[in-house]
């Protein structure tokens, strides 16, 4: 058997961890089973005009929440 390594911060690290032994799995049956999973179907973004600018917008499909100022600022936490 092969034997694959790679580097990640004590955090990502961390995680792993936690999630494999909340799977009650190893680690490395764990990332081989998330390495192996079917990938999952990416969300389609439609392009669309605005009704009030005449703008080409980005238009979320139904499977998407909706964007709120609160989910924006959420999203931008980390940013610098």
């Amino acid at each position: 058997m092969i034997t694959i390594s790679f580097r990640a911060s004590t955090e990502e690290a961390r995680n792993i961890r936690v999630r494999a032994k909340q799977e009650r799995l190893t680690v490395s049956e764990f990332l081989r089973r998330q390495a192996m999973a079917p990938p999952k179907p990416s969300l389609k973004i439609a392009i669309s005009t605005c009704r009030h600018t005449g703008a080409k917008i980005f238009v979320g499909t139904k499977e998407l929440p909706p964007l709120t100022v609160e989910s924006t600022r959420e999203l931008l936490t980390d940013f610098p």
